[in-house]
This record gives C-alpha cells, structure tokens and sequence, in this order.
C-alpha cells in the first residue's frame, strides 16, 4: 500500500473517531478524521489514494447525503459506511450508489481492517489512472490547433496523404505536424496514439 494513502474517518461521535484512529493507525495507516460531512467537504483534497470510513447519520448533512454530493463533484472515494441504526433501505441505497460495505455497529476488528486493506488497494488503482490522466491531458495541452487536427485525423485512421488533402497542406507538412504529434503525446505509433485517445477520451477533445 502507498505510503501516502489515507483513511478519512466521517462520524459525529467523538469517541468512535477515536477508537477507529487507533485501530487503524496502530495497523498502520494514516488516518484524518472529521465530526461532520460538511468539515470534510471543506478540507478534502482528491491529491492521494484514500478511502472513506463514513457514518450514516449525524446532524446536519448525512452520510448518504455525502456521498451523494461527492458523486456529483466526480470523487471516486472509495466509501465505508458504518451506523449503529442499519436498516435495509439505508444499506440497499448506499450499496446502489456505489458504497464498498456497510457494516453495522459493533463489527469486528479484522472485518474492518480487511475492508479498509479493499478499500484503499481500489483507491490506488483509481487514483494511479487519475494521475495518469492528467498527465495525458498536459501532453495534450501543448498541441496546437492544427496539431490536435493532425491527432484527430490520425485517430480516425487517415493516411498522410488523406489528411494534407483534408486540411489543404503538402504531405510533407503533414510528416512534420504527425511526427511533433508522436512526440509531444509520449507515443510511438499510430496504434498506441489511437489506444490513448480512445482510453482517456481525447477523440475531438479541446480540453
């Protein structure tokens, strides 16, 4: 496991935030804990691997409220719920909407650690390709307009000689523009430069 990642620890109930802290700590993670949903929204960062322990009720926003509202901001968290108030309609909801367990109060220790070691193996992966990605993008920033055209048309399986006639510009100058292409994207090959731009959805993309 990374040694960046961490477990976010959501619940109003100081005394849980507490025994979880150590819990996970003494196991060896990094732990940030927060007594409400709304201080977590205001101080969390999508910069590391991390997964969410997260309580189902508090006061104010809820648990399924929070989840609700980092999937509208985009957040791949991986989430955890916990609740000493399960009922099947709340776990159901919260399976559906993509939470990894919900586990009721008390649960076990193994069982926790053995969700929180899921949870954060899921975190790496998506946010290994959410680093990629950006880099991805960067790479793409740096093209010029007639260069991501030059990408588009390569992607869509044009030859050279197809592409100057598209663009109204000598073959020569379509050798250039596809080799700054290659270059700039980190790519060898049409192949890979299609396999990148279907991957990460840079077809047509200005981003």
């Amino acid at each position: 496991m990374s040694e960046t990642s961490v477990v976010f620890i959501v619940d109003d109930d100081r005394a849980v935030r507490e025994s979880l802290s150590l819990i996970l700590e003494v196991a060896g993670w990094a732990v940030e804990d927060y007594a409400s949903a709304e201080a977590f929204l205001d101080a969390y960062q999508d910069d590391r691997p991390a997964c969410l322990l997260l309580d189902v009720r508090m006061p104010g926003m809820s648990g399924l409220e929070l989840q609700k509202r980092l999937a509208e901001r985009g957040v791949a968290l991986p989430i955890i719920f916990i609740s000493g108030h399960a009922d099947v309609p709340t776990s159901v909801s919260a399976m559906r909407s993509g939470a990894l367990d919900f586990l009721e109060k008390p649960f076990r220790k193994e069982q926790l650690l053995q969700r929180i070691h899921e949870a954060l193996a899921r975190a790496e992966r998506l946010h290994a390709g959410q680093v990629e990605r950006r880099r991805v993008l960067e790479r793409l920033a740096h093209l010029t307009p007639r260069e991501r055209e030059v990408m588009a048309l390569v992607v869509a399986g044009k030859s050279n000689k197809e592409i100057g006639r598209i663009l109204g510009t000598s073959h020569r100058t379509v050798d250039i523009q596809r080799a700054r292409v290659m270059e700039k994207m980190a790519v060898n090959s049409p192949q890979e430069l299609t396999a990148l731009a279907v991957r990460f959805g840079l077809c047509g993309a200005e981003a």
